[in-house]
């Protein structure tokens, strides 16, 4: 259903937007580092290239053990204390990750992943702190704005890759360091953003219930049941999914191409601006058109760019396919937290939302840790396959929802 129409924001709403998405650009531009420079630097010195990604692969199983604890921390003590403590996370975990390096230690940037995993799940999170800042009929909207601070994040994290991976010895050493002050920078920003109390948006909710109590919290298996959250988790986990499979094998796939490295730095480029550039209209694009059609149009999408990979394994190939990969997943990726966000109420939101959250990254952490292995055994176009196997899935998930009744919480 489309978003209607409502007035205009106030200025220290959009100041409080404003500086979320930059978090969201500086926070995001550290995590694309780690795609882009892990599994190459992986390879430097440990001689399992089929484990190259595991260090990725361990971030997303960190969200997994970390989102709950994340979201409940949130819940409780508000977004900005638990975005903070994600920056922390985020720290001492490229520190963790830039020593494993230093010392040879796979093993240790294994752990490292595992503690950025946290500052991720963190990061994550901003959109659903977007929506409360925002009145209702702007939530898709400030989903897609504060998701667009990505392309930003596009432009700072490869460069920055670009520019640190050789500066020291060892390679890409440097490149871990920076990831370190992007984190400091978005603890320091998180700051001066004025998010509101958790009893604040209990207190909103009521109000738009028409000055009733807010309902006692559901059963977390009886809101899980709900066809709109299971077409929004199934569709969030293709998306993640397919997107992470991709791009984490991507690098290595275009050096075994004979592609040089600075070629792979430039496909990470380009895939992150297909992820984010869409972002400053995909929330008006819902708000005329619907969640569920969006959702389409972004199916559509990643399965084009399947086809190119498909095609063939040249620079301009690899380019089209990740690039469209990224619009396809910010179509439905966006699409299904816009759905995700009218499957709850404000005293339900916390553990909603990490549900959903461990089941996209439990499938991105799959998928990240079968990139490395598929693509030394089978592959570039076998993993494009597999992809195009996930397409089918999110088709059937959006398109069974349409033949349900609709049904809501009397506050979202």
């Amino acid at each position: 259903m489309a978003e209607t129409g409502a007035p205009g924001l106030d200025t220290r709403t959009k100041r409080n937007l404003l500086l979320l998405t930059c978090c969201q650009a500086i926070g995001q531009a550290g995590n694309t580092m780690m795609f882009a420079a892990t599994a190459l630097s992986v390879v430097t010195f440990y001689p399992d290239r089929e484990l190259a990604t595991l260090p990725v692969t361990m971030q997303h199983l960190g969200i997994m053990l970390w989102v709950f604890p994340a979201a409940m921390l949130m819940q409780r003590m508000g977004r900005r204390f638990g975005y903070r403590v994600g920056s922390l996370f985020g720290m001492a975990g490229a520190s963790v990750v830039g020593t494993g390096l230093w010392l040879s230690n796979f093993w240790v940037m294994c752990g490292g992943g595992i503690l950025l995993g946290y500052a991720v799940a963190s990061l994550q999170m901003y959109r659903f702190g977007a929506i409360e800042l925002v009145p209702p009929a702007y939530r898709a909207r400030a989903i897609s704005w504060v998701t667009a601070g990505g392309v930003v994040a596009g432009i700072i994290g490869p460069s920055l890759v670009r520019l640190t991976h050789d500066q020291w010895l060892p390679i890409y050493i440097g490149t871990y360091a920076a990831m370190v002050g992007l984190h400091l920078i978005v603890f320091i920003v998180m700051g001066f953003i004025r998010f509101p109390s958790p009893s604040e948006v209990t207190a909103a909710a009521a109000t738009a219930a028409g000055g009733g109590q807010v309902a006692p919290p559901r059963p977390l298996a009886e809101i899980v049941a709900q066809p709109r959250f299971i077409a929004a988790a199934v569709s969030g986990m293709v998306a993640y999914g397919c997107m992470s499979f991709l791009m984490s094998a991507s690098p290595l796939a275009i050096v075994a191409c004979g592609l040089p490295h600075a070629e792979a730095h430039f496909v990470i480029f380009v895939h992150v601006m297909g992820m984010f550039v869409p972002a400053f209209f995909t929330g008006n694009l819902i708000t005329r058109y619907g969640t569920q059609p969006v959702m389409l149009w972004g199916i559509a999408l990643l399965t084009l760019g399947i086809a190119a990979g498909i095609h063939g394994t040249t620079d301009w190939h690899f380019r089209i396919s990740l690039t469209l990969n990224g619009v396809g997943w910010n179509f439905l990726f966006v699409g299904a937290t816009t759905l995700l966000t009218t499957c709850y109420t404000a005293n339900e939101r916390g553990k909603v939302q990490a549900m959903n959250d461990f089941l996209v990254f439990g499938t991105t952490a799959a998928a990240s840790f079968l990139a490395g292995f598929a693509q030394e055994r089978l592959g570039w176009e076998p993993l494009n396959w597999f992809a195009l196997a996930m397409m089918v899935v999110a088709v059937a998930a959006v398109l069974w929802l349409r033949w349900q009744p609709e049904r809501r919480p009397a506050v979202a």
